[in-house]
């Protein structure tokens, strides 16, 4: 089985933090999600999400400090989850047709989120 690394970003405003739905025909269609994505070959983490930042959301960033680091066994793949508080330093707009939203904290445990999230939203949730 393979691992793949992804990385993805905690973005707070207000109180609350952006999520992203992923979009149908891709893995965990219809899950919501912090934003983020694969990491290249030879790409740091940090130069992973401003990218993925970029790509998905038009956004440029500073990411920060990494928050938690998962890694999670789905059926046909495994995932190595790097999790890193960001900043944005422009308005987030979808590139991709992707649904957004700004959730409050309580409101991330009436979504549905991948697996892999799971100790991060508790994280999120229950310790602030």
């Amino acid at each position: 089985m393979i691992t793949i690394v992804v990385t993805a970003a905690v973005i707070e405003r207000d109180d609350r933090l952006l999520v992203t739905r992923r979009q149908q025909g891709t893995h965990l269609e219809g899950y919501w999600e912090f934003p983020g994505g694969k990491c290249d070959p030879g790409e740091t983490h940090a130069a992973c999400l401003a990218r993925e930042l970029r790509e998905e959301l038009g956004a440029s960033s500073a990411v920060g400090a990494e928050i938690l680091s998962v890694t999670h066994a789905y059926p046909d793949r495994t995932v190595e989850l790097h999790f890193f508080r960001c900043r944005l330093t422009s308005e987030p707009i979808p590139q991709m047709g992707q649904e957004m939203q700004w959730v409050t904290r309580e409101q991330l445990g009436s979504l549905t989120l991948p697996p892999a999230d799971a100790e991060l939203v508790d994280l999120l949730i229950r310790r602030g």
